[in-house]
Order: C-alpha cells, then structure tokens, then sequence
C-alpha cells in the first residue's frame, strides 16, 4: 500500500481551517443597590489573532458617567496584557467577565453588538434600579 503525498488536496484535509482569534468581555462596574461591581456598561471585543487591531467596545445606552472608569482604561491602546491585568484587579468599583463568541457572527463588531443585545434583553432588566439617582 502506497500513500499519496502529492495529492493536491492532502494538506487542506489534514490542516483545520483557523477559527477567529476573537474575545470578548463584559465590563461592569459597582452596582449600589447591590454592592457589587455587577452592573454591566459595554461589551469589549479583541481580535488576538491580528497584531494592530483596535479594539471594539459596544457602550450600553444611558450609562455615560457610570461607565467613566472603564472610558478612562479604554483612552490608550488597549492588549491582551492590560485585559488579564484588569481580570487580576476585578473585584472593585470595576470587573471584567469573559463572555462566549455568539454562533453566527460575523465579525468581531457583530460578536460584540450579539453580547450587548443579550444584555439589554435579558441581564439589565433584571437588575434593581441603581438609587444612585
């Protein structure tokens, strides 16, 4: 029995095609009827599989000012190191959880605007008001 190297289609079955190289998190920050950083402001995604990409982030409405300490971490380029920083440093006014890539995006904004609208739909409503206002 001999084995077909020349096969012109031998290395494509043997080499998986490469999912996307996406990431994505929800940033919360403190929650004061709670007392927990668990209040969700935006949804952040990364593509780790491209060096110079920038990073999508999908702000859910009507939460300027709540949302100002991931805005101040969000100002200069954000990478893989400064996310596991901030996974270290959760627990605070501000945390960060990693969500699942949704089946059927298309691309990173569309994984990202899929996360945010399952937030808006189902996670925020079942919050209680903030009584911070």
């Amino acid at each position: 029995m001999t084995t077909d190297t020349d096969h012109p289609y031998a290395e494509t079955a043997q080499t998986p095609t490469a999912a996307p190289a996406w990431r994505l998190w929800i940033l919360l920050v403190w929650h004061p009827a709670l007392g927990l950083p668990v209040d969700p402001v935006a949804v952040l995604g990364l593509d780790e599989g491209q060096q110079q990409s920038a990073p999508v982030v999908r702000w859910v409405p009507l939460v300027y000012e709540a949302a100002d300490p991931w805005r101040e971490r969000l100002s200069a380029p954000t990478t893989s190191q400064d996310i596991e920083r901030w996974i270290a440093q959760s627990g605070g006014v501000c945390a960060i959880e990693p969500a699942d890539v949704p089946d059927g995006a298309l691309d990173l904004t569309h994984a990202a605007d899929l996360v945010l609208d399952e937030l808006l739909a189902e996670v925020i409503p079942a919050l209680p008001p903030r009584g911070d206002g």
